[in-house]
């Protein structure tokens, strides 16, 4: 988990690049795409890439779930940090990196935050 949400490096990639990644807004999707989502956007790059965005789409009614079975209160650092951390896995596995919107799905949310969770 990236100390800093603002901005962090990840990787290596499976083809053994490391990523930098700044944090540039978070917000509810409903306002941007009549999602019910909380949206978190990264700028992601990498050496020999042009720099890309990455929308981190947290499912709110997921996030509510998580919320009350963790006892974390839903927050907006909360939401940064599950996103952060989802990123941050996307580019180890280089899964659904060639994508610009990312829904994550319940099963990966749960995961993000059982690293989250305190020891």
């Amino acid at each position: 988990m990236p100390d800093n949400l603002r901005r962090f490096s990840a990787g290596p990639d499976p083809f053994g690049r490391k990523w930098e990644a700044e944090f540039q807004w978070l917000q509810t999707g409903i306002s941007i795409r009549h999602a019910d989502t909380v949206d978190v956007k990264y700028y992601l790059w990498t050496e020999g890439e042009p720099k890309q965005e990455k929308v981190i789409a947290l499912p709110h009614p997921d996030l509510l779930a998580l919320s009350k079975e963790s006892g974390h209160p839903l927050t907006d650092s909360w939401c940064m940090k599950l996103a952060a951390n989802h990123l941050v896995r996307m580019i180890e596995t280089a899964e659904d990196l060639e994508k610009t919107l990312i829904t994550v799905p319940s099963q990966d949310l749960r995961q993000a935050a059982g690293v989250l969770q305190p020891a």
